[in-house]
């Protein structure tokens, strides 16, 4: 097959699916993406760059500045098509995900081809992220409406995509009908042989301080330290934990910047705002167990989730982070927020335990619990390892249905799965 890829930032979540087509020499196997790159192939797939040729213009109306944007990029990835073909290449696949509007008008440019649309969240004004969290309520009621038009970039594609697919059913269940019944679940996929515990895990933090299994770590990820995912009910209960943990110590990933929800309206970022809301609750000797690690290489995060006596994971109900079902491969013991997205994952006393995601109360005595409980961990932990192998096993699971998925896509005969 002659297979194109498109995503702003390749290879994102096709991470796992490109290189797995390409490694078949009857594919030929193109990558379409805004990011620079130093090198015109990639794991056997070529990469085609591209750049926006405008920027957004003044004085927009705010309720379509976010579709303006899209536009801007599909137009970009338009052109690129369009040399494309003029070179002579004709895709019969385009996987694309349509997020940030790339891809919207490459039916214009391959009629013929068939589109499959990574579906990863449809906007509602009430019920999944928004209106959630009533510390942060919308500021305007005018914002139901620009999130309406924030679903043009979805519906357009609705209208040329063959199929679409999605990593989890409650992601899926956002989409409206009758487009969501031709979305497939099937995860990204997680490589459980190399994502796995490891008892003999060490770690220097700072050039000086090894960390083995032996201490009691409590770990916590994001890609960026946010209320969207819990950052802040974290920090809050962070005080108690660590009077009521006088060894502990607490790894916190994740970065300054906004992946999802508003910014800060002062100067400072979400992760100073709430680190400096608790300090005064935290005395220095226990203020220096608290390592902020920024965003760490990924063989760095695997091994801190190794070394994890507790891990916790809370979440708006959003897009289900790929850190949890890491955590989950790596046998962690884990306390996740009781939300939507969560639930395919983590069921309460079995995979994992479960708390209110506003509950500060509840997160404190759900992690102090499970840190006085090895018993506990190790069968919750080996749990949840086995559930990650089970239903999210890269090599076994997930990458053949993926696979299968492109195949029906392409000849016609694809169905979607629940």
């Amino acid at each position: 097959m002659r297979i194109l890829f498109v995503h702003q930032n390749f290879p994102g979540q096709f991470k796992f699916l490109a290189p797995a087509l390409a490694a078949d020499p009857a594919n030929q196997v193109l990558a379409m993406t805004m990011r620079r790159v130093t090198a015109e192939n990639w794991q056997g797939v070529r990469l085609v760059p591209y750049a926006a040729e405008r920027g957004s213009a003044k004085g927009v109306h705010p309720w379509v500045s976010d579709f303006e944007a899209k536009t801007i990029r599909g137009e970009a990835c338009f052109r690129a098509a369009l040399r494309l073909k003029a070179q002579g290449f004709s895709p019969e696949v385009i996987i694309a995900h349509p997020g940030w509007g790339e891809s919207m008008f490459l039916k214009e440019v391959w009629p013929e081809a068939k589109l499959g649309i990574y579906c990863e969240f449809y906007y509602h004004r009430e019920g999944t992220d928004v209106g959630f969290d009533p510390e942060f309520p919308s500021k305007s009621d005018a914002d139901a409406c620009r999130l309406r038009l924030k679903n043009l970039n979805n519906l357009l594609h609705f209208q040329v995509a063959d199929a679409g697919l999605s990593p989890t059913a409650w992601q899926k269940s956002t989409f409206p009908e009758p487009f969501r019944s031709t979305i497939s679940v099937i995860h990204d996929g997680i490589d459980t042989e190399v994502v796995a515990p490891n008892a003999n895990i060490a770690l220097t933090l700072g050039g000086n301080v090894v960390l083995t299994k032996k201490e009691e770590i409590i770990t916590f990820v994001n890609r960026n330290l946010e209320p969207y995912r819990g950052y802040h009910i974290f920090m809050r209960a962070l005080p108690e934990i660590l009077r009521r943990r006088p060894t502990a110590r607490v790894l916190i990933v994740g970065g300054d910047k906004v992946s999802y929800g508003a910014k800060p309206e002062s100067d400072r970022t979400w992760k100073e705002i709430f680190a400096c809301e608790v300090r005064p609750q935290i005395s220095d000797s226990e203020w220096a167990r608290v390592h902020f690690l920024g965003n760490i290489p990924y063989l760095q995060f695997i091994s801190l989730l190794q070394l994890s006596t507790v891990h916790l994971y809370l979440t708006y109900p959003f897009v289900l982070s790929w850190s949890l079902l890491e955590a989950m491969s790596v046998g962690c013991a884990i306390v996740a927020s009781d939300t939507s997205p969560v639930h395919e994952a983590i069921r309460h006393d079995v995979t994992g335990q479960l708390v209110n995601f506003f509950d500060v109360g509840g997160v404190t005595e759900k992690v102090c619990a499970l840190l006085d409980n090895p018993a506990e961990r190790a069968r919750l932990g080996a749990n949840a390892r086995a559930y990650a192998r089970n239903n999210y096993d890269l090599k076994s699971f997930c990458l053949p249905r993926q696979l299968a998925w492109v195949k029906g896509l392409a000849d016609g005969t694809l169905f979607a799965t629940p």
